[in-house]
């Protein structure tokens, strides 16, 4: 996650920049920790790789959104067989949704009814 962060935050960065921003004080020892992790995001997809220089450079190939969702339905799948209905009424009882949010989700709900009508 904090590799992805850096990632969306910042667009694109390489491999030493990523390493400088997770460990500000250690020295080359973590650079081969942070090119196999970069490695295992991007055979995973979550990364791209760009080439083009002698320098590589890192982007995140997912929105925050679309790993966020991606993220949820794993979650779902775990723990309640796929069904978001007990996450979502949890959310909404213990207050963890804004009105906003809420509005929000009706409106996507709304416009998902009408598409199918």
């Amino acid at each position: 996650m904090a590799v992805m962060n850096l990632l969306w935050e910042s667009d694109r960065l390489t491999a030493r920049e990523i390493r400088e921003n997770l460990y500000p004080d250690a020295g080359k020892a973590q650079h081969g920790t942070v090119q196999r992790l970069l490695q295992r995001l991007e055979d995973k997809g979550y990364v791209e790789r760009d080439r083009s220089l002698p320098v590589h450079f890192f982007s995140a190939a997912l929105s925050r959104q679309t790993y966020a969702g991606m993220q949820l339905e794993s979650l779902a799948e775990t723990l309640t067989a796929g069904s978001f209905a007990p996450l979502i009424t949890h959310l909404v009882e213990q207050k963890k949704i804004s009105r906003e949010e809420i509005d929000r989700i009706r409106a996507i709900l709304k416009e998902g009814q009408e598409k199918e009508s």
